[in-house]
């Protein structure tokens, strides 16, 4: 069977992408008329066989009649502006997910602020440098780590989750965890999102219980298990293979309030995630905001070598500044501050234009 992709791809950005809008050079990208795209990108895959040509959106009539009709139907979907269902959250806008591991054993900080009084700090620190939603987790998933019982787990994060709301008003909170006990916990305790590392795969009832509370949910790519994931990690085609994914997880569940993130890092080598990282856009043609974390992840480690640092703060600076221009809503790090800085420097430039 034969199916075809659709990748926007020629970006333009500030006042020229709203003058090639206008003249119907250039497309809107998610509804924003600040970064317009004037060619796609097309993946035709025939059973393992992936062929790919870059054509300009005026010459899409040109197209045989099936491919011409897949195309317009994408580009659709890549021009639709997304809807809002988180509060305080313009998708037309860049928001940062802040990282509170309150875990012993996490690859970055680990132990770091698994006091009460350093966990609150650190969720004050990080909404006042600029995070609008923060991500809690209580279990690692750092590549070849066991999984722990739903009770330690819970343990870890309980009272932070339960005093979340109380605290902090204005801030999103999201639970980065893979059991359906933790979440039904969470979501009584007032959690907005819920952000499983497996995409919903690693206990059959953690869908059920999301989808019967309305809960926005970020479907998140791993292949394997965070134990095995890195155990040489194989694709018939990286790019194609985690879009059939999410194509598929999203037509099995109701389409509403969800995010998606590929997974950088997660059972992909380092080719596979730049792969992913260069071909981002592909992603916007399901429909959805995009949530991308490369922080601090190991491949900058593999490209940087003798310049790799604790932090990569580099790395993860130009990984994100490259995602932003490929229009991804939100990134999840560890350090907001500086991330904020760069996307206001950058906005700025890529803006004045």
């Amino acid at each position: 069977m034969i199916k075809y992709y659709t990748r926007a791809c020629n970006f333009i950005y500030g006042n020229l992408a709203k003058k090639k809008i206008k003249s119907r050079q250039a497309l809107p990208l998610c509804g924003n008329n600040l970064i317009a795209f004037s060619s796609v990108e097309i993946f035709i895959r025939n059973k393992n066989k992936v062929i790919n040509k870059v054509i300009n959106i005026q010459k899409i009539e040109s197209l045989n009649p099936k491919l011409k009709i897949k195309i317009k139907k994408d580009i659709k979907i890549i021009t639709s502006k997304r809807k809002s269902f988180l509060k305080n959250i313009n998708f037309s806008k860049i928001s940062i997910m802040g990282i509170l591991n309150l875990t012993p054993d996490s690859f970055s900080d680990g132990g770091k602020y698994s006091s009460k009084a350093k966990a609150y700090k650190r969720i004050a620190q990080m909404i006042k440098q600029g995070a609008k939603i923060i991500d809690v987790g209580g279990e690692s998933t750092r590549p070849g780590s066991k999984t722990i019982n739903a009770e330690r787990e819970w343990g870890r994060i309980k009272e932070t989750i339960q005093n979340f709301k109380k605290n902090y008003k204005f801030a999103l909170l999201s639970v980065d965890t893979r059991k359906s006990t933790v979440i039904q916990k969470s979501i009584e305790a007032g959690a907005d999102i819920i952000n499983d590392v497996s995409g919903f795969n690693f206990d059959k009832d953690s869908l059920k219980i999301i989808l019967k509370n309305n809960i926005p949910k970020v479907i998140h790519h791993m292949q394997g298990t965070p134990n095995t994931m890195q155990n040489k990690p194989k694709y018939n085609n990286v790019l194609l293979d985690i879009y059939d994914f999410f194509e598929k997880t999203i037509n099995n569940t109701d389409k509403r309030k969800i995010i998606i993130d590929p997974g950088i890092g997660f059972g992909k080598n380092l080719k596979h995630n730049l792969t992913l990282i260069s071909k981002i856009s592909l992603f916007h043609s399901l429909g959805f905001p995009i949530l991308v974390g490369t922080s601090r992840k190991r491949f900058i480690s593999q490209i940087s070598g003798l310049n790799d640092s604790k932090e990569r703060i580099g790395g993860t600076v130009a990984s994100i500044l490259y995602l932003l221009s490929q229009g991804v809503q939100i990134f999840r790090v560890h350090d907001v501050n500086e991330i904020k800085q760069s996307i206001l420097v950058f906005e700025k430039i890529l803006m004045n234009k």
